[in-house]
């Protein structure tokens, strides 16, 4: 009873190990996931930094045309009529619709001529102020036709990747703890031979070529069919044998069959097994019998 415990024990161990390891995986997978903010919102924004640039020229009335997304977090702002860009209210503009929007807040600003897609401005901006590249600061970009271009710049997506090493130790210690502290059951032959004459049946020693049962130093005595179905029920212990399976091996491999002879020495057979409780003989019904052997305890 306590090995059958410590072997579901085992089994529990090894599935939540499983889980994690499927988990662990999962975790690193999306980690080479990139995050990209929601499109509809984007645009929304750069609507709106479109319009305080023109407010910043003192337009009210032009029209800022269609965002475009033009590529993986890649959009595209254009306007009607000419403007002049200054750089720090740009810089200025743009992080405060991006904040207010929650967007992220690493990004690329490329302004870039209409006729030669030239670019005229640009600059890097970061979470982290000591790797952002702002240059030009406090120069004003002439009136022209210009596209803004802002470019999310991807990055690995780290909040699951944070635990990541957490989860690998975590696996590690299950897998230890199952096979060091449940260490995995040996498989035991259905029978053990004990010389080259007997099989150890529980407490008995089976011998098949002199048709008896030892327990001990009493002896049974097995006629020529309890033989062979005690050797079928020995072969395939704790296992279901089927009627027709016994009939067939016992009885119509040697040209007989008997209707009710099966259920004859089946009973006999149990009768001579009883007096070890480790072994039990049953019926089941409508399908056949099995030998049930117990571990000692």
């Amino acid at each position: 009873m306590l090995f059958a415990l410590l072997m579901n024990l085992r089994k529990i161990y090894f599935y939540c190990s499983l889980c994690i390891a499927v988990f662990a995986s999962i975790m690193l997978l999306s980690s080479n996931k990139k995050s990209e903010p929601v499109p509809e919102l984007v645009k929304i924004t750069l609507r709106d930094v479109g319009n305080k640039l023109l407010l910043s020229n003192r337009d009210s009335t032009s029209l800022i045309l269609p965002i475009q997304k033009i590529g993986d977090s890649k959009y595209q702002l254009s306007f009607e009529k000419a403007l002049a860009i200054h750089p720090d209210s740009l810089i200025a503009i743009v992080a405060r619709s991006f904040k207010q929007a929650n967007l992220p807040v690493d990004y690329q600003i490329e302004v870039k001529q209409c006729e030669d897609l030239e670019v005229a401005y640009s600059f890097l901006k970061y979470a982290n102020q000591g790797k952002s590249i702002i240059p030009c600061r406090g120069r004003i970009i002439p009136q022209k036709c210009y596209i803004i271009e802002v470019r999310f710049l991807e990055k690995i997506a780290n909040s699951l990747n944070k635990y990541f090493w957490f989860w690998i130790v975590l696996l590690l210690v299950s897998l230890i703890l199952t096979f060091v502290f449940f260490p995995k059951r040996k498989k035991t032959k259905p029978t053990n031979l004990i010389n080259e004459n007997s099989i150890l049946i529980g407490k008995f020693h089976f011998y098949p070529n002199e048709n008896k049962l030892m327990l001990e130093t009493k002896e049974i005595s097995l006629s020529k069919k309890e033989v062979e179905l005690l050797s079928l029920f020995v072969a395939n212990q704790n296992k279901i044998i089927k009627r027709e399976e016994l009939s067939k091996k016992v009885w119509e491999d040697h040209g007989v069959f008997v209707g009710r002879s099966l259920d004859t020495y089946i009973s006999k057979l149990r009768k001579k097994l009883i007096e070890d409780e480790t072994l039990k003989l049953t019926n089941i019904h409508g399908i056949g019998y099995i030998l049930e052997t117990k571990d000692k305890e």
